[in-house]
């Protein structure tokens, strides 16, 4: 199975360095002729990531997504679910014979809804086609070759296996379950637990109190998830409080950094200029306020967040109101 990557993050380039381990062909789609051309020259990533030396001769690289599509049976998404349109926008290509596989922990910002119900929705791309790539993983442990874990969702089991097996190396192992919709769910909700995180320690509080965080977060997942998709799941997981852990605690997770900065003031603005990086967090926010209302599912952490990022509600003044709640 040839499998691509569509995107040049850090999190695309730690994929296709996983994928080089394992593949003799691997796809490789990204906008910026320059960088494209940067990497076949020099072998390494110019912007992200920019220590992984890349074995070019295994890759197939390319600012032609038609020609990237066209050459792959197995497409895996890793940009900022904000590009996700304008990128597609670029092919002619179809995508509802391609197995398609996110790897974006996010949503799709105007349309409102998770990656694999855009690409169900918008794309026709078919469920048993739809699949989830999640931690806890963070892309620089991946460049650092230190050992990470991933699940692959899918309800077509055979696919999930054939993924996870191309994704596993030394340094990776890999799981897979067929519950697309909790996994993707809590790839997005644990950017909003991780905001949190970062702006109540940017506003000061400490260790102890961010453990508290933390536990009613995962209680907070469970009753969400468990409302929009009740089937049989072990919230306790990797893929659910694992990369809740890692993206809450790191000093990789860009959520939390990007919460840090408005705890220690910044507007939304400054904070996202300064970072030059997406935060999928703040996106997230919007989307699982309108599916809570839905599922009248109580979210005070979730609530929390929303006031702070949409109605310019002070920091200091919710999350202290907010911790006041917290058991």
């Amino acid at each position: 199975m040839n499998i691509a990557v569509i995107g040049g993050g850090s999190w695309a380039t730690a994929i296709v360095k996983i994928l080089s381990e394992t593949s003799d062909y691997v796809g490789w789609w990204m906008r910026d002729e320059e960088s494209v051309m940067h990497i076949k020259k020099y072998h390494h990533n110019p912007k992200y990531l920019s220590s992984v030396e890349l074995p070019t001769e295994r890759i197939d690289i390319s600012n032609d997504l038609d020609h990237i599509i066209a050459n792959a049976d197995c497409l895996i998404f890793a940009i900022p679910s904000a590009f996700l349109k304008s990128a597609l926008s670029k092919a002619s290509a179809e995508l509802s014979s391609k197995h398609v596989f996110s790897a974006i922990k996010g949503i799709v910002p105007d349309e409102n809804v998770i990656v694999g119900e855009y690409f169900h929705q918008y794309h026709n791309v078919p469920l048993k086609n739809i699949g989830v790539i999640t931690g806890p993983c963070h892309a620089e442990e991946v460049a650092l070759e230190r050992l990470s874990y991933l699940t692959v969702a899918s309800i077509n089991k055979d696919m999930a296996e054939n993924v996870a097996d191309s994704l596993r190396c030394d340094f990776i192992l890999t799981k897979t379950t067929d519950d697309i919709y909790g996994t993707e769910y809590a790839a997005v909700l644990k950017n909003i637990y991780a905001l949190a995180a970062g702006i109540f320690h940017g506003l000061g509080y400490g260790d102890n109190f961010q453990a508290v965080l933390v536990s009613n977060a995962i209680r907070e997942m469970k009753k969400f998830i468990k409302a929009v998709h009740p089937v049989k799941r072990d919230i306790n997981g990797s893929a659910y409080l694992g990369d809740l852990l890692v993206t809450a605690y790191s000093q990789f997770s860009r959520n939390r950094t990007f919460g840090n900065m408005i705890g220690k003031g910044y507007t939304i603005r400054s904070a996202m200029l300064e970072m030059n990086m997406v935060a999928e967090g703040y996106y997230a926010a919007k989307l699982i306020r309108e599916v809570r209302k839905e599922n009248e599912v109580k979210m005070p952490i979730a609530d929390a967040v929303y006031k702070v990022l949409y109605e310019n509600r002070n920091p200091k003044k919710v999350m202290a109101k907010l911790a006041k709640k917290l058991s």
